[in-house]
């Protein structure tokens, strides 16, 4: 091989060399964007623990229940949709299945008292919620709601990251395990299950975004899914008895 010959072979590899060494800090900027327990050097307990103190510390976030079906000859929920507050309070409409027939019922709660509109009334009335299967929404985020499910998740395990959020301008990574049976009552009153599956999909922010909840939520029921996503932390909202 001559001189020159060799010349250029040593150019060409140096240059890849150089190539490479240069792509090094990309390839790390795109790992960070994996996000997740591990990439920050936090266990799933602390990141949970982190999104449970933003949730309950929020003046106020936007909150969707919902499941694509009750088991058969069911009464319960089926969606809930509003905006909760620290207040507490809860704005919004609920789903329910009652002796057989759905019907969406506005619903405010607030200073522990719980008023619907119920179908064919004027105005609203005071109500039971637990009567129809539901819960007083306007304990849905603090300690005795998903904060406090957050804190209470047994053995929990670090999924994948995903992009996800409007946009999907957000990294999601998801956190797997499972609350004790009671603990869910406080979610859905007639939760009968001895435990429940939970699958947390956290922000690299530490922003609960969606939970998705499996287990015996009805007496005498199969098992069942409901999903909740949560948007617009710190909304802030007055809300009055009506």
């Amino acid at each position: 091989m001559s001189v020159q010959v060799r010349a250029r072979t040593a150019g060409r590899l140096a240059a890849t060399a150089t190539s490479a060494l240069l792509a090094l800090p990309l390839l790390v900027a795109c790992s960070g964007d994996e996000g997740g327990a591990e990439a920050d050097g936090k266990t799933p307990e602390e990141v949970l623990a982190e999104a449970s103190t933003l949730l309950s510390e929020t003046s106020g976030v936007d909150l969707t229940l919902s499941t694509d079906a009750l088991p058969q000859g069911v009464s319960g929920i089926t969606r809930a949709v509003g905006t909760v507050t620290d207040a507490p309070a809860f704005e919004g409409s609920i789903t329910v299945v009652f002796a057989g027939q759905t019907v969406d019922v506005p619903v405010i709660a607030v200073d522990d008292t719980v008023y619907a509109q119920l179908p064919f009334t004027p105005g609203y009335d005071k109500v039971d919620p637990k009567e129809y299967g539901a819960p007083d929404p306007s304990g849905l985020v603090g300690e005795d709601g998903f904060a406090g499910l957050l804190g209470l998740t047994e053995s929990p395990e670090e999924g994948e990251s995903v992009r996800g959020g409007a946009d999907n301008s957000e990294v999601l990574t998801t956190y797997t395990g499972t609350v004790p049976g009671e603990a869910m009552e406080a979610i859905i009153p007639s939760s009968s299950g001895e435990s429940f599956d939970v699958e947390w999909q956290v922000t690299d922010e530490g922003e609960l975004r969606t939970a998705t909840l499996t287990g015996v939520f009805y007496p005498r029921a199969e098992e069942m899914t409901y999903t909740v996503e949560f948007a617009d932390y710190g909304t802030e909202q007055e809300i009055a008895a009506p």
